[in-house]
């Protein structure tokens, strides 16, 4: 709220200052006084007590409007006087908590003829954070809009810029918000709050793509976690798996993930990936170091992954561990049937022998191509 304050008090001393009409010297001492009181009260809420005297803050609100509503019929002069007036008002409403009445106080403000277009400007741009505050969202961002439209090239541009950017993503107008995110990638050089609102609003308009684009871009060994992570389930969205766990990998390869949960959702990725040799090799790992337990669930998940690999040794070891495991007649006769495939027959008849006298049928029929 004192930030509020100071903003404004400076925008009137270098609104006056700049001002194409001179004011008479009784409204100029009249209008020192009162932003003299204000700053007071600014300082005197600084300090240890906290709070501005409320008395003193109805006096300036009163004084200010009268003063402006007096004015306002006034020539040039007298009008660019009235809109200092409402903006000393808003001010000391802002002081008060009264952000809605304050913006109303600048919306009178900027009406008023003779004020230069410069401190129009400055004044919309404060009634459309004063209408936020306030919770008068839409009007905010309609505010917003004016004012980007009318400052291309402020130096508060892409500040403001963003801002409207985040606030059409919270009321979801995804379209609107991306209308206004694409000048502002152009720049590039984006924040790691930038990059990650650029993604939300680029999945939500469709642009999968190209928010992968811009997250792979921006990802490095300084990157979070998260960011990581939010690269990996963008591929997965963008149906890019390969890329997913390769993002997953680099992941884990620096340190950023390390759970036995995100080593089993690498698994899972590079399965999905079409790298299911680099899964086998993660749940060997896994295995070896107890991240994992050595249950039917785990050694089903490593005999697939070297199984599609096509590592011959692998997969018949780890088909063979899971079946000595399970007893799964089932389990046994795909044992049989890939050593079989893979011309390692003699391993295929001891499984299928095994599978048949576990009552399954189909390996009986398999272990005639052995008599």
């Amino acid at each position: 709220m004192q930030r509020w304050v100071a903003i404004m008090l400076l925008s009137a001393m270098s609104a006056t200052a700049v001002a194409n009409e001179p004011l008479p010297g009784d409204i100029i001492q009249d209008l020192n006084g009162l932003q003299s009181q204000l700053a007071s009260q600014a300082s005197q809420a600084s300090q240890a007590s906290g709070s501005a005297d409320p008395e003193v803050l109805s006096r300036i609100i009163s004084h200010a409007r009268s003063q402006s509503e007096r004015l306002a019929g006034g020539n040039r002069a007298d009008q660019w006087a009235s809109a200092l007036y409402h903006q000393l008002a808003a001010s000391a409403l802002v002081r008060r908590g009264e952000n809605l009445a304050a913006a109303d106080e600048l919306a009178s403000a900027r009406q008023r003829p003779s004020v230069p277009d410069s401190q129009v400007r400055r004044w919309l741009r404060d009634e459309a954070s004063l209408r936020r505050a306030a919770g008068e969202r839409d009007e905010a961002i309609a505010l917003f809009e004016q004012w980007l439209s009318e400052s291309s090239g402020n130096e508060r541009y892409a500040e403001t810029a963003w801002l409207l950017v985040r606030m059409l993503a919270e009321e979801e107008r995804w379209e609107a918000a991306l209308e206004w995110l694409v000048p502002l990638l152009e720049q590039g050089d984006l924040s790691a709050e930038q990059q990650t609102l650029t993604n939300v609003v680029l999945r939500h308009t469709g642009e999968n793509e190209q928010a992968l684009s811009w997250l792979l871009k921006g990802l490095n060994a300084e990157s979070e976690a998260d960011a990581w992570r939010q690269a990996a389930g963008l591929a997965q969205q963008a149906g890019q798996l390969g890329v997913a766990a390769a993002v997953w990998e680099a992941a884990w390869q620096l340190g950023k993930l390390s759970t036995p949960d995100e080593r089993l959702t690498l698994i899972q990725l590079h399965l999905a990936g079409g790298t299911p040799a680099r899964a086998g090799e993660h749940l060997e790992a896994a295995l070896e170091a107890g991240e994992l337990p050595s249950n039917e669930e785990t050694l089903r998940l490593r005999a697939t992954a070297w199984q599609q690999a096509k590592h011959i040794d692998n997969a018949l070891g780890a088909w063979q561990a899971l079946a000595e495991v399970t007893q799964s007649a089932d389990d046994w006769r795909q044992l049989g049937q890939l050593a079989y495939g893979w011309g390692r027959n003699e391993q295929a008849e001891a499984a299928l022998t095994t599978a048949a006298n576990l009552g399954d049928t189909q390996a009986e029929e398999w272990l005639a191509n052995f008599r």
